[in-house]
């Protein structure tokens, strides 16, 4: 599979260059910022690690299911670390190669299930996971490549930092990258709203819940993506592999009955006057695996005189598709001030099977730029978050079936409802300190449980 990749990536790359041979400008390399990630202009060598211990308050929890989110005696803490290395080699001008190896270890509250909307966005989306569903060793998380052609005028500054060398990038271009990477690397990106190691923590936040992105466990596949960006503008395509089975460790080789397809586009427009331009991303995906239905899980279920079971419903072939649209508009400090929302849906007949239960999703937040208290590298976050599942989705819980992060054992179905606010210190220009709260009602869409109340401390290192 990853040779097929390669060879795919080298293809579109030589069909790049052949297009726009020429037309790349020549490159004057930035001076390198004192930072270990640029130390050679032709290798990048970068790493972070991540601690984020959560303490989980108590909450009304009349009964509970196999996916129920466990409610403590009193208050329980618990933490996940992660460690990553970034490697790039930029062997040629346009074409480059990273490496990621990392290591994953701790666990999440409540042993990783029972919201839609979890809770931290670095614990493995595995249930078993607190109990060693799966080992803690180093692994490759990436190992992929990008070709980048211009194709047309103008330059851009771009700062060095993660997979990504710093200097001088054409404004306009093709961008093809193969490999094994984060599908969200690429797709629902967004400058206030994306990553749980420096902004807000929840699955609901750092990506649209609706977005079942192709990924194994560790929100990881292989794929291809095409994009072409201009200054104003920009369309990305791209397709992945599914897991063999639902949030799998393994993915499935079968490219025909198996993937992830995306198609995004963004365009900055003005939308208000005297602020810097919006960006307004929509994307829509569709999914191919071995999945089932939730309506044919309850007929059987009925046939058979017991709970519904979503594995007797699947068959090859099924699909689920849904759209994100991703906004962010700058309010000053450079952009480091602004807001944003997701809007996101998915048709909720065929079952959750990468990221999260969840098939709408409407959330609104901000982020404050410590330039206001003369703080200019501090941050401060404040977003809500409104999910929902579909019609088939919440019947098929409510009869007492599980999915791969839900199941209560009953449902009295509402919406759920979460507010989370952080505070992050840069500490030193390599390590930050921040708080977070996150208050949750309705907790698996389920109006007798909660609320729940989640408070965290995340301490990052990065070079």
């Amino acid at each position: 599979m990853t040779r097929t990749l390669f060879a795919a990536f080298l293809a579109a790359g030589a069909v790049a260059t052949v297009l726009a041979t020429d037309s790349l400008p020549p490159v004057r390399q930035a001076s390198p910022p004192q930072n270990a990630v640029s130390r050679a202009k032709n290798y990048l060598i970068g790493g972070q690690i991540t601690i984020v211990p959560q303490t989980l308050f108590p909450f009304r929890s009349p009964y509970t299911g196999p996916n129920s989110l466990i409610a403590p005696a009193r208050q329980a803490t618990v933490w996940t670390d992660t460690y990553t290395f970034f490697l790039g080699w930029r062997p040629s001008q346009g074409v480059e190669v990273y490496v990621d190896p990392e290591l994953a270890r701790g666990s999440g509250i409540g042993g990783a299930t029972g919201l839609g909307g979890y809770t931290n966005g670095d614990v493995l989306r595995v249930p078993g996971f607190a109990i060693g569903a799966l080992p803690e060793t180093p692994y490759l998380a990436r190992y992929f490549g990008r070709w980048t052609v211009s194709t047309g005028h103008g330059i851009a500054d771009v700062q060095a930092g993660e997979n990504q060398f710093g200097g001088k990038m054409p404004q306009d271009r093709l961008v093809v990258s193969a490999g094994k990477m984060s599908v969200t690397d690429i797709f629902d990106s967004n400058t206030y709203s994306n990553s749980t190691r420096t902004q807000f923590l929840n699955w609901g936040f750092i990506n649209c819940a609706a977005y079942d992105y192709a990924a194994d466990t560790r929100g990881y596949s292989d794929g291809i993506s095409v994009e072409w960006v201009h200054p104003s503008w920009a369309i990305r395509l791209g397709s992945f592999e599914m897991p063999a089975v639902p949030n799998g460790p393994v993915l499935a080789t079968r490219w025909d009955q198996d993937r992830g397809d995306q198609l995004e586009g963004d365009y900055s427009p003005q939308l208000v006057k005297g602020l810097d331009a919006a960006t307004v991303r929509l994307l829509g995906y569709r999914n191919v695996a071995h999945m089932g239905s939730y309506r044919e899980a309850i007929q059987e279920g009925k046939a058979k005189g017991t709970a519904p079971s979503i594995t007797g419903a699947e068959r090859d072939g099924a699909d689920k598709y849904g759209f994100v649209l991703n906004v962010e508009q700058p309010l000053g400090d450079q952009g480091e001030t602004g807001i944003f929302t997701r809007l996101g849906w998915n048709d909720g007949q065929t079952e959750s099977f990468a990221y999260t239960e969840c098939d709408d999703q409407v959330s609104l937040g901000a982020q404050f730029s410590g330039k206001r208290w003369r703080s200019p590298q501090d941050r401060i976050g404040v977003a809500l978050l409104s999910d929902g599942l579909s019609a088939p989705h919440r019947d098929y819980l409510a009869a007492g079936g599980d999915g791969f992060l839900l199941g209560d054992g009953r449902l009295r179905y509402g919406r759920e409802m979460i507010l989370e606010t952080y505070w992050q210190r840069q500490v030193t220009k390599e390590v930050s300190f921040a708080l977070d709260y996150q208050l949750i009602g309705n907790p698996g869409y389920n109006q007798d449980r909660g609320p729940v109340s989640v408070i965290t401390a995340r301490v990052h290192y990065e070079f």
